[in-house]
């Protein structure tokens, strides 16, 4: 029996959730949301996701704040992270230069094919 993959998306918006839920379900992936960072955090912790979706501008939390804690800790620093933001992806790669990028960046407004490709290809590569 083939493993369901455990998608796990942080995001302050629930219709954005909500969205990529319904894109993902089309590939038969269920993708489990945390409206902020400090529960996505718990949800890391507790069952480590395939991979992760991650908004970086959240109230509590933020994506960058997740993101450096995940790639330096050596239990989940392998996790796959897809960034979907309104942010310019070249303010990232400032904040980020000690660490390795993210496997994908994707701006919002976004194209929805585009996500389940990236999703697709992160999920089929060996880990």
């Amino acid at each position: 029996m083939v493993k369901e993959p455990y998608i796990l998306y942080i995001e302050d918006e629930r219709s954005m959730i909500d969205l990529v839920h319904q894109a993902m379900k089309f590939l038969g992936y269920k993708v489990v949301g945390a409206l902020s960072g400090k529960q996505g955090l718990a949800m890391i912790r507790e069952r480590k996701p395939d991979l992760l979706l991650l908004d970086l501008m959240m109230p509590d939390f933020n994506g960058w704040d997740i993101y450096r804690t995940l790639k330096t800790d050596r239990t989940l620093n392998d996790i796959p992270v897809i960034v979907i933001t309104a942010r310019n992806p070249e303010w990232g790669r400032v904040i980020i230069d000690d660490l390795p990028p993210a496997d994908d960046y994707i701006t919002k407004p976004f194209d929805v094919e585009y996500l389940i490709n990236s999703v697709k290809s992160l999920l089929a590569a060996p880990l």
